[in-house]
């Protein structure tokens, strides 16, 4: 998207260098094991550049670590987002959810300020990439995601063999304030019969309750609610990105230039045609669509398509 959209940028020059830089790094990188694409590679970028006098990657220089460069809060940021992106995808994936079906929310939990911050700076990425419209904060303190744990019993038996049950009643006592400080902490210590005990996320199960209508999850330190129910305009907002894959795909399959402008014509159907006209600019601006109409009559030459849960239309895209 920010590649081919818009006017050209700060925003677009720096995608394309950040590229540049990434696809002429690993040409340099892959060079011993993969000599003639990386150097096919070098070349198609230096060659339109000059950025380098070399003429092949295997007479350039390896790369050399720039520590200036490393950012370990932009590391962190962006654990974070893929932390909670993946939750997110796994939640959809349980419950069968495509993920270009648009959801409304997510719950984060926040355990203090630095957190929030951390995830308010990916927030945008992460709603990007799991396709869900709103991420929303909520206080630990609240208890609206109740937490259980229980002992890892092959993880803890041959550590502490006699002591496992009384570990395992202390474990399952936790309440979810205090999972809430481990998972944080990464460790938690008490003693039993006069032995000091030091717990890893390794040796505790951690499990979440669902609210109705959400579902939640767990991974990495990280704890998320995600809001299930799809009303009327999210499924006709997922109908409307299933008509644009498909479009898309068309697209590729004639050929068409990235830039193309393109006619569609759409064969009637009640529930797409009703998502088409309350997603009009959406499906016209991902797809190029100088025009899109929906038709009665049958497509000559043109295959039906199956979107979602057996809806299925006739496509005829032409360049415009």
């Amino acid at each position: 998207r920010r590649f081919w959209k818009g006017d050209y940028t700060e925003d677009k020059i720096s995608a394309y260098q950040t590229l540049y830089t990434c696809l002429d790094t690993v040409a340099r990188l892959m060079a011993p094991i993969a000599p003639f694409y990386a150097d096919r590679l070098f070349k198609d970028l230096n060659d339109f550049t000059g950025k380098t006098p070399e003429k092949s990657v295997h007479i350039a220089a390896f790369p050399k670590v720039n520590e200036k460069l490393i950012d370990p809060s932009l590391e962190e940021r962006m654990e974070a987002a893929q932390q909670i992106s993946s939750i997110v995808l796994a939640l959809r994936k349980k419950v069968n959810i495509r993920v270009r079906q648009p959801l409304h929310k997510i719950l984060v939990p926040v355990s203090d300020v630095d957190f929030k911050k951390r995830v308010e700076a990916v927030k945008n990425l992460i709603l990007s990439e799991t396709n869900v419209k709103e991420l929303e904060y909520v206080d630990e303190s609240t208890g609206m995601i109740v937490k259980k744990a229980k002992a890892d019993f092959k993880a803890l038996g041959p550590k502490y063999g006699k002591l496992m049950k009384a570990i395992a009643d202390k474990i399952a006592a936790l309440t979810s304030e205090e999972i809430y400080a481990f998972e944080r902490k990464g460790s938690l210590g008490f003693t039993i019969e006069g032995q000091e005990i030091t717990l890893l996320p390794e040796d505790i199960e951690i499990q979440t309750q669902d609210i109705p209508g959400w579902l939640v999850g767990s991974g990495g330190g990280y704890t998320l609610a995600l809001d299930i129910t799809i009303d009327k305009a999210l499924r006709e907002e997922g109908l409307a990105r299933e008509l644009v894959n498909k479009i898309q795909n068309m697209r590729k399959d004639n050929g068409l230039e990235v830039t193309d402008r393109i006619d569609i014509l759409v064969k009637n159907q009640d529930e797409l045609t009703a998502a088409i006209n309350n997603n009009l600019a959406y499906i016209c601006a991902e797809t190029l669509g100088e025009s899109l109409l929906v038709v009665e009559n049958e497509l000559f030459g043109q295959n039906e398509i199956e979107l979602i849960d057996e809806i299925k239309t006739i496509i005829k895209i032409t360049k415009h």
